[in-house]
């Protein structure tokens, strides 16, 4: 049986890794990526296709899961297509933390989070959890933080992913510069 494998590393919520079956892995750290995909896939020839999370998020986390994307791929020679990872959220207005006192969200765009006009509004990911009195002071409704909602899913992604072809063609989304800075 041949499968779409889905997976994420941009947040802090660490590796999100599903299948189109249905079924989901997690794991606390992006570099256990790994370690989700061998608890969800028992034979690595029966993916057919994956689909990675792009970003906006950790700018080493959204490395990380390309890398393997594409060492994945490039060993089953199968395709890839890559889906942002504001995409992969339901139930409310997707907040990525950003770090640096800053929110990711639709558009893609990072701002400041007293920047965004999110009255009436449910919002939902990390950056709402991490800033979820100054969102709550502005109007806004932030589910629990256990709430799955926070959590990206993988599923989400096949349903957002561009077109499949060759691992080396998916780039990462990146929204702002990276903080490291070529020597000049």
């Amino acid at each position: 049986m041949t499968t779409t494998l889905a997976f994420d590393t941009a947040t802090s919520f660490g590796a999100v890794c599903g299948t189109a079956s249905g079924d989901r892995a997690y794991r606390p750290k992006a570099g256990d990526l790994l370690a989700a995909v061998d608890e969800l896939v028992d034979d690595p020839a029966a993916i057919a296709r994956i689909v990675v999370g792009r970003g906006p998020g950790s700018f080493t986390s959204i490395r990380i899961g390309l890398a393997i994307a594409r060492s994945l791929a490039l060993s089953l020679d199968i395709p890839v297509a890559g889906a942002s990872t504001l995409d992969a959220y339901r139930g409310g207005v997707p907040v990525i933390d950003a770090r640096r006192g800053e929110v990711f969200t639709r558009g893609p765009r990072v701002c400041k989070p007293e920047e965004l006009e999110v009255g009436g509004q449910t919002l939902v990911g990390d950056g709402a959890v991490r800033y979820r009195t100054l969102f709550e002071q502005a109007g806004a409704t932030i589910p629990p933080d256990d709430d799955e909602r926070h959590r990206p899913d993988p599923l989400l992604l096949i349903d957002a992913a561009g077109p499949f072809g060759p691992a080396e063609l998916v780039e990462p989304l990146y929204v702002r510069e990276p903080d490291a800075k070529a020597p000049a």
